[in-house]
């Protein structure tokens, strides 16, 4: 490892690093000088992402267990203290997914997801952030969203929910923290994962993937769609003193495009005299809304040649 990466003396955690990009953060982290706390819910998992930082000359330990509640938590914090004297950095990744449309979807899927993506990021958090402003250690809060959060999907409420509320839990954290000097950020990742591995749209970049090749252009550039390497860099820049004047903020990344999201701002505004009465809101929202908001994204028709025919079979 280098002596003058930008990470150097540095500790930082990462829940749910055992594999996809959760590990590429870790991974990364840990070639810019890091000392990284890897988090799996999986033994073997975990064992096997700490020895591949180790291989490549970087410090990790594991601390295996379902990230959601105060005790889990506390002993991430307290095994980056007691292994590598101090926490300076928090990646909160860890996640787990339970899709079904609203009128199939059980208590046990909501509460599920939400258990891991929301109570489990404030959980952690909470408890990071506790530590480096008793200790007056200017740390980076780092926290995984998605499009999801942002835009909508259909299937997919109760991770809406989840990553729609951790991007508000950043906004506040970054007023709370400021004194501190503690920055907090949301990620909006864009990859290749097990989850797009299945969808035909995604079928061409996941093959040029799997076969060691570079994903189309079109997927790269004009989707922001890439591996999980493409998004780790965004991770390690944010954990670094040279990100010390970002805070607050939902950024994009994948593929060659890195995006800033808005925060959610008034896009028409109207006054009626008076207050606005139903009669005056039947007559009068079509003008004083103008152009209502499009939910979900909205992919590009894919070119000819990355079509790929849809999969046959049951």
């Amino acid at each position: 490892m280098s002596s003058h990466a930008p990470l150097d003396g540095k500790v930082a955690i990462v829940t749910g690093s055992g594999r996809g990009l959760g590990l590429a953060y870790a991974q990364e982290l840990a070639r810019q000088g890091a000392a990284v706390v890897v988090n799996d819910v999986d033994e073997a998992t975990a064992a096997e992402a700490v020895a591949s930082i180790e291989g490549e000359g970087g410090r990790a330990v594991a601390v295996v267990a379902p990230v959601g509640s105060t005790e889990t938590a506390k002993k991430l914090v307290q095994t980056a203290v007691d292994t590598f004297g101090r926490l300076d950095i928090l990646v909160t990744n860890a996640g787990v997914l339970r899709d079904t449309v609203l009128w199939k979807m059980t208590d046990d899927d909501f509460d599920t997801v939400i258990n891991v993506h929301l109570r489990g990021t404030f959980t952690c958090v909470r408890e990071a952030a506790t530590y480096m402003r008793e200790n007056q250690i200017p740390g980076r809060i780092i926290c995984i969203g998605s499009p999801t959060g942002q835009r909508g999907n259909f299937g997919q409420t109760n991770y809406a929910a989840a990553k729609a509320g951790i991007v508000g839990m950043v906004r506040t954290w970054a007023l709370e923290l400021k004194k501190a000097g503690i920055t907090a950020n949301a990620v909006i990742p864009v990859a290749a994962t097990a989850m797009t591995a299945t969808v035909p749209y995604f079928a061409a970049a996941v093959e040029a993937e799997a076969a060691g090749e570079p994903m189309p252009a079109f997927f790269r550039h004009d989707l922001g769609f890439g591996t999980s390497d493409d998004v780790a860099g965004l991770i390690s820049y944010l954990a670094s003193d040279a990100a010390a004047g970002v805070t607050g903020q939902a950024i994009g990344i994948g593929g060659d495009r890195l995006q800033v999201w808005s925060h959610p701002e008034a896009v028409a505004t109207a006054y009626h005299d008076g207050g606005w009465s139903y009669d005056d809101l039947a007559s009068g929202f079509a003008d004083a809304a103008g152009d209502l908001q499009s939910v979900g994204e909205k992919f590009p028709p894919l070119p000819e040649e990355l079509q790929r025919p849809a999969p046959t079979g049951r």
